[in-house]
């Protein structure tokens, strides 16, 4: 098992027991795949939800770059919305996971 589709199980772990959620596998590898090589860098790898500036670069660098939606209220009400049902509590919130989340909550599966 590679170091990917160990992480791939991990993130599907964490969708299941923190979020209540059961993946999508197929879109959750191509998510993961999305991410890149962050995924390997522990602090790349998860989202702080109380910091402004990293919510700031999900929302540019994610949901408007690569899922290519339009800037406006409900973007931030759909970050609020993942980082709730991810739990505020938890503090390691994996990049994946939120994308993957993220992705469902628009709709934007077409994208992968």
């Amino acid at each position: 098992m590679s170091k990917r589709d160990e992480l791939i199980a991990k993130y599907a772990a964490d969708l299941k027991d923190k979020c209540g959620v059961n993946a999508d596998m197929d879109l959750l590898t191509k998510v993961t795949i999305g991410c890149g090589p962050s995924i390997y860098n522990a602090d790349a790898a998860t989202v702080s939800g109380s910091d402004a500036s990293e919510l700031d670069t999900v929302k540019n660098n994610f949901l408007i770059k690569k899922l290519g939606l339009s800037d406006g209220a409900k973007l931030d009400e759909g970050i609020a919305k993942v980082m709730e049902q991810y739990g505020q509590s938890n503090r390691n919130k994996y990049r994946a996971v939120v994308y993957y989340l993220l992705t469902k909550h628009f709709g934007k599966e077409s994208v992968y």
